[in-house]
């Protein structure tokens, strides 16, 4: 490298943004994600030890994932090298496996090769890497806001360790702003700014975990703001407000978070929580999802987790369905809490569920069974010859009611459907235990 090139990579460096700056480059530098880089985690071991197998990054923006890449590329022996998927194609990483090869056959060096937004690559290219990785030619490291599970080829999570980031905590992200403004070689710290509390707070609450966002507004307001009368640069709340405008919406419809709300609002639902319910459905209303989408949601929910218990339910659920396909937002809206609530304020039962899940394993066991004689069809000539007799018909008899057996011989006494004692459904209970004499109830636990 020649004295114009090092003088102009360092001039990038310095003009570069904060978050970037600020970037550490060791791992006693790293805040937060102690779940997988503390002392006695493997992540921690391995990159010490300079022992690192492919690895998959997974988690929202701001979390560290390039920043652990780096933190590593700084640490390891290996040849380091990168490509970001959204610009990178296959003669890219030809190049990369031709060098890596290079290396490893005339310096005895293994090649790091580090991927950002590898969902953003195809399956073609995804299992273009796999035999390279198998051989170990490369250690591949990706970084993905999207789950891995979903996006990525299974050959390669297969191959990979998974760890997932989560995001930072207040605290953290507070440690990172102090940082910021105080550090004069990588942060705003020349600028002799100051940071009130109430503003370091907001910052800190408002970033939902994000780094990159945190830092952001911070350089945004150091740069911005003018120095008061005693020379200094005051970070105030006004000023914090200002430069991160408001708090967004963490939900993307068509990524991890689509799967994430969409089951913490069944889940609500089926906790009876009607106020995490009608939370949920904002989220997923406020960021576009389809209205007709949670709709089937809420049908589904009130066949499993309501049930018999209240039969109504999915009437209820049905109608919210019908209406929000002829009415659109945003009065659909009104629609789906409506129904929502219904669903999560109503008595639970899975008994109906549990009955069909238990019906099918044995079906799907082998364990089928001739149908009775006397309940086969008998509508044609011939059928009392092949001893098609015997049906009582139940409304001929007191009640309604007449006991026969119904279920194959080999499973005769066989139960699958277990009543619950919640709701209407323990009504139900009791009428099957007036006509059978016993019909007893499933424990809370739902073991027979």
């Amino acid at each position: 490298m020649d004295l114009f090139e090092y003088m102009r990579q360092a001039n990038m460096e310095k003009e570069s943004p904060l978050a970037k700056r600020l970037r550490p480059t060791t791992l006693d530098e790293v805040v937060g994600q102690q779940h997988i880089i503390g002392k006695d985690k493997l992540l921690y071991r391995a990159i010490r030890a300079d022992q690192l197998s492919s690895i998959i990054f997974y988690g929202p923006p701001g979390t560290g994932k390039t920043t652990l890449a780096m933190v590593i590329a700084n640490t390891t022996s290996s040849i380091f090298t990168s490509l970001n998927a959204t610009t990178a194609g296959k003669k890219d990483m030809e190049e990369v496996v031709r060098q890596a090869k290079d290396n490893y056959g005339m310096y005895q060096k293994k090649t790091i090769l580090f991927i950002d937004e590898i969902h953003r690559f195809n399956k073609a290219q995804q299992d273009y890497l796999l035999p390279f990785v198998e051989d170990g030619t490369i250690v591949l490291i990706g970084a993905t806001t999207e789950n891995p599970y979903f996006e990525v080829n299974n050959a390669l999570i297969s191959r990979s360790h998974i760890f997932r980031l989560e995001p930072l905590d207040k605290e953290d992200i507070a440690k990172l702003i102090r940082r910021a403004v105080e550090d004069e070689e990588k942060g705003m710290g020349a600028y002799h700014a100051v940071i009130e509390e109430d503003a370091l707070d907001f910052l800190a609450d408002v970033s939902e975990g994000d780094a990159r966002k945190a830092l952001n507004a911070v350089e945004l307001g150091v740069l911005t703001t003018a120095p008061s009368e005693d020379g200094r640069i005051h970070l105030t709340l006004d000023v914090a407000q200002e430069c991160i405008q408001r708090r967004a919406a963490k939900y993307d419809k068509d990524g991890d978070n689509h799967y994430d709300t969409i089951s913490a609002f069944i889940k609500s639902m089926r906790g009876s929580s009607p106020d995490a319910a009608v939370y949920y459905l904002a989220r997923m209303l406020n960021a576009g999802e389809s209205v007709t989408f949670i709709a089937r949601r809420i049908m589904i929910c009130a066949c499993e987790d309501v049930g018999i218990a209240d039969p109504q339910a999915i009437q209820v659920a049905v109608a919210c369905s019908q209406a929000v396909e002829r009415v659109g937002m945003p009065e659909a809206q009104l629609i789906l809490a409506e129904a929502a609530v219904y669903v999560a304020a109503a008595p639970k039962s899975n008994a109906v569920c549990n009955a069909i899940f238990d019906a099918m394993k044995l079906v799907e066991d082998g364990h089928t069974g001739a149908v009775p004689p006397h309940l086969r069809d008998a509508h044609y000539k011939g059928a009392a010859a092949l001893g098609h007799t015997g049906y009582l018909y139940p409304h001929d008899f007191p009640g309604h009611f007449v006991e026969q057996q119904y279920l194959p011989e080999e499973i005769k006494d066989k139960r699958f459907y277990y009543p619950s004692d919640n709701g209407y459904e323990k009504k139900v209970a009791e009428h099957l235990h007036r006509l059978y004499g016993t019909y007893d109830v499933r424990e809370e636990t739902g073991d027979e």
